[in-house]
């Protein structure tokens, strides 16, 4: 009996309806066969997985890099009453144990995982005790080298196939090009060639690039005239609090938002932001991933992302309710040498890499061929001023370390507190009973935190203490109490990143960095700044077009509304007609450079001068004339 999928879909997420293309994929997902689905940022990645993982029995395995997404997803299905664990590091071996546990003996239905944590031997020996009706890898492109986000422990998870032979897969992404497309069927072991791309196009949306010196002053302005919530995206903690301040100054109702905040911190500030009693939100590009928020009306980037595929996933974020929306990129020639410079930044010397991870070795005192999942705090700022290195440099090194599998390094700086009772209700009740002093906290707990038996669940010290009346620190020694008398396993909030090493320690001759491989990431990464910094400077194509461009779609129309194309209606001349003007002009100068008036004379007569002249003057203006030093106009 074929299952209804509106039914599922209904049920769940209250639509009655699927958007184009969603019931496709998941018809193809449903039929058993591999799966790669491209649609843009907004376009409801996630059902196509969740609604045919419900259909069947068993649990959906969702592998994701981004562990901010993957806490969202597990928590908007748990507030569904649809069992989900996310599984990364930072939570100790306990809890995932616990976790992977009730995945092979329980009743969840989705397992997510970041990719590292999907080829450990924990789960190599329990993932065929599972019963796994789909694997979903999200932000599949992170699987290619040609990619812009590229990280090899993807390059690992077709390994997991075997486990799971008879498992369909689906990939899922929003931004790809040809190349990437076909690195992903290749590196995942593509059973069928079953591809559904959408196109990246967003009619919705206007884009815009201005050349500015004063940004704040144009943020300022855009702020006030457009209505509605809004993201502005900056490049450096620092600069997300200032911005927010000046806008508060401004009588824009303003916050910021960044990895370095505690948890606590970024989850009231994004429940202020979502709930609009903060309109705009001055963050790092930490801020949006997973955030379903479909009326944000614009979205400005007051630095030059490093890609294009950066950009258009952020900006994509404008105007998911499919109403008229804005992306508004301001720069500056000094941006593009900041860009530049941290583009040479982000690629140290292999020498330099090496450097690094001996001194990390020697820093947590690992022997040579030890440290295999020891998982341990890093202070950055702390290991930098110890080895005498510059800091940007250090952390580029062990993020290129990362990539290349040795380690895995949490960018999450506050991991909160969690608690899980180890005794069972009977056992516990005689526990309260012979220790009365910790009797009404343990009634408190019980009653603030349901389904603290069956796993971990987070806890705030500081909320617990208002309950009880107690301070926060007496709170914290009270868990610290239980956890040593065996009652729960307490596992408290962590305020730094973590490094965790993926293989053993390696001496510095063994340390496998191909300088080729380091070479061409490189190249690879320049080739993309390039194309985002020919993005922002060229003012003489549709902004929608170039984007549209780089990812391999030609067969559009110019969008009609970004700052180009509104600067090209004012000529009131058809596309037709103007690009049939500009290729006739562009002929006549393709020789040798030409005055102005010969120019006019060289073209046909039967020609409107008067629109010729307003297509040269706007050609000059966007420069695809140019004026020499003599007053002759020249093509390009």
């Amino acid at each position: 009996m074929e299952v209804n999928l509106q039914s599922v879909l209904l049920k769940h997420w209250g639509f009655s309806s699927f958007r184009p293309m969603q019931e496709d994929i998941i018809r193809s997902v449903l039929a058993g066969r591999d799966t790669l689905a491209l649609l843009p940022t907004g376009g409801g990645k996630s059902i196509c997985y969740q609604v045919p993982a419900l259909t069947r029995d068993g649990l959906c395995i969702v592998v994701t890099p981004l562990v901010a997404l993957m806490k969202d997803q597990v928590q908007a299905l748990t507030n569904k009453g649809i069992k989900a664990i996310g599984v990364y590091y930072g939570l100790s071996k306990t809890e995932m144990d616990i976790a992977i546990d009730n995945c092979v003996y329980g009743d969840t239905k989705f397992l997510y995982l970041s990719p590292e944590r999907l080829t450990t031997d924990l789960l190599r020996s329990r993932i065929g005790k599972m019963k796994v009706n789909l694997l979903a890898i999200d932000e599949a492109h992170c699987i290619s080298q040609w990619g812009y986000d590229f990280r090899p422990p993807y390059l690992r998870i077709a390994e997991i196939r075997e486990f799971i032979p008879d498992t369909p897969l689906l990939a899922l992404t929003a931004t790809a090009t040809k190349e990437v497309i076909a690195d992903i069927q290749e590196k995942l072991q593509f059973r069928d060639q079953q591809v559904f791309q959408k196109s990246f196009e967003r009619k919705n949306l206007a884009y815009m690039v201005f050349r500015e010196e004063d940004k704040l002053n144009r943020l300022l302005k855009i702020c006030k005239k457009q209505q509605g919530v809004g993201i502005v995206y900056v490049r450096n903690r620092k600069k997300t609090r200032e911005i927010a301040e000046y806008l508060q100054l401004n009588g824009v109702s303003a916050d910021f938002y960044h990895a370095g905040l505690t948890s606590l911190e970024r989850d009231v500030k994004q429940n202020a932001w979502m709930k609009e009693r903060a309109r705009v939100m001055v963050s790092t590009n930490a801020f949006g991933m997973g955030i379903d928020k479909p009326n944000v009306r614009f979205v400005v980037h007051m630095d030059l992302p490093e890609s294009p595929e950066a950009y258009f996933q952020e900006a994509g974020r404008g105007g998911r309710d499919g109403k008229k929306a804005f992306a508004v990129l301001l720069y500056h020639k000094g941006d593009i040498l900041e860009l530049e410079k941290a583009h040479e930044q982000s690629y140290p010397p292999v020498e330099f890499i090496k450097k690094v991870y001996n001194s990390l070795g020697n820093y947590y005192q690992l022997a040579l061929g030890s440290g295999k999942d020891l998982s341990a705090e890093f202070d950055l700022a702390e290991f930098s001023r110890n080895y005498e290195m510059n800091q940007a440099l250090v952390f580029n090194a062990l993020k290129f370390l990362e990539k290349e599998g040795y380690l895995a390094l949490s960018e999450a700086f506050a991991n909160p507190s969690r608690v899980m009772v180890s005794l069972d209700k009977e056992e516990l009740y005689r526990f309260q009973v012979a220790n009365p002093k910790f009797d009404a906290f343990i009634k408190l707990m019980l009653r603030s935190y349901p389904g603290i038996f069956s796993g971990f669940i987070k806890v705030n010290e500081q909320e617990m203490g208002k309950r009880a009346g107690l301070p926060a620190d007496q709170v914290e020694k009270v868990l610290h109490d239980l956890h040593r008398m065996g009652v729960l396993n307490y596992e408290k909030q962590n305020q730094r990143p973590i490094i965790t090493w993926l293989e053993e320690r390696l001496s510095s001759g063994s340390l496998r960095i191909s300088r080729e491989n380091h070479h061409e990431r490189k190249a690879f990464a320049w080739k993309r700044l390039k194309a985002m910094i020919e993005y922002a400077k060229s003012g003489n194509r549709c902004r929608s077009l170039s984007l549209l461009a780089y990812f391999g779609e030609t067969r559009v129309q110019r969008c009609g509304q970004c700052d180009v194309c509104l600067e090209r209606n004012r000529l009131q001349l058809s596309d037709f007609e103007f690009d049939q003007l500009e290729d006739i002009i562009r002929r006549s100068l393709t020789g040798s450079p030409l005055p102005l008036r010969d120019l006019v004379a060289t073209l046909p007569t039967n020609l409107d001068e008067e629109k010729v002249l307003m297509v040269i003057r706007w050609l000059r203006d966007n420069g695809q004339i140019r004026e020499e030093a003599d007053g002759n106009l020249a093509w390009g």
